[in-house]
């Protein structure tokens, strides 16, 4: 039998005075009542309640027993009333990994929303380009850009993001002036953290989407990035995209491990940014 239910059933006998009235408020049988005490007698090794014809009294060791009960009983009922908030109320720490170019002003200003909505959540958030183990690392979800999701885990589409080969109108002034303006003439501003085939010699590589953004600000070439990130800089003109077939939409995924119990605060997150992060737009094309 549940032990756990059983002592439940024994505190009240005990608070209701009698076995009949025990189980009418436990909606059951009076003999299933009786079979609870026995089991939790037997469980116990010791003999919890004389029991009369007339009335009830616990014996010394139940008395003891029953005290010790109450105080287990409600401390659980006190942890079930807490972890059901968590997945009704978004509170508590969550622990989103993102790649790097999510260090934006705008998406700065989404979590400050998403805070405003939610001030109970305190986010905890790594910025890192190379893909984590979700529950070696203990997170909760990871914003992902991929092509390849793993079959343990759950991928909710959030948004389309597009990405550009892109340089400084100064770079592109001077690489104009040579001769045979080919392709593979361009210096390459590439990743390290992901696959990228590109047919550039001349190249400054980094894990680092920010530096690579920064050193295409400074017109040291070529390189391939998330409008999401360069989106100021190509409304401003300090950095123009590059026509390419390479130039194309990815979607953003928010991954999460397959669990049958989502918390109130993975969920907000998840529908927060689905409902709110831009789509990515029809950036304007220019010519070099």
């Amino acid at each position: 039998m549940d032990t756990l239910q059983s002592m439940r059933i024994f505190r009240q006998i005990v608070e209701s005075g009698s076995f009949s009235k025990a189980a009418e408020k436990m909606d059951l049988s009076t003999s299933m009542v009786s079979k609870h005490l026995s089991h939790l007698e037997h469980y116990l090794q010791a003999k919890l309640l004389h029991r009369t014809s007339r009335k009830l009294s616990l014996t010394e060791m139940g008395e003891q027993y029953y005290q010790r009960c109450v105080i287990a009983l409600d401390d659980l009922e006190e942890a079930k009333q807490i972890v059901s908030q968590g997945t009704i109320h978004p509170q508590g720490t969550l622990k989103v990994t993102m790649p790097v170019w999510f260090a934006t002003r705008s998406f700065a200003e989404l979590l400050v929303e998403y805070r405003r909505r939610y001030p109970k959540v305190n986010l905890q958030l790594s910025l890192d380009n190379h893909r984590v183990d979700l529950v070696g690392q203990g997170f909760d979800l990871a914003l992902r850009v991929t092509t390849h999701l793993s079959e343990n885990l759950i991928a909710k589409p959030i948004a389309t993001i597009a990405f550009h080969w892109v340089a400084s109108p100064q770079y592109l002034t001077q690489f104009a002036k040579q001769s045979d303006q080919l392709w593979e003439q361009h210096k390459g501003l590439v990743p390290t953290y992901t696959p990228l085939h590109h047919p550039f010699t001349d190249t400054i590589a980094s894990d680092n989407t920010l530096m690579l953004y920064q050193l295409a600000l400074a017109g040291q070439g070529v390189a391939y990035l998330p409008g999401y990130l360069c989106e100021e800089a190509l409304q401003q003109g300090t950095l123009q995209i590059i026509p390419h077939p390479a130039n194309r939409k990815h979607t953003l995924y928010a991954v999460y491990m397959n669990r049958e119990f989502m918390s109130a605060k993975v969920r907000s997150f998840i529908d927060f940014m689905a409902e709110n992060f831009p789509q990515c737009k029809n950036e304007p094309e220019y010519q070099f």
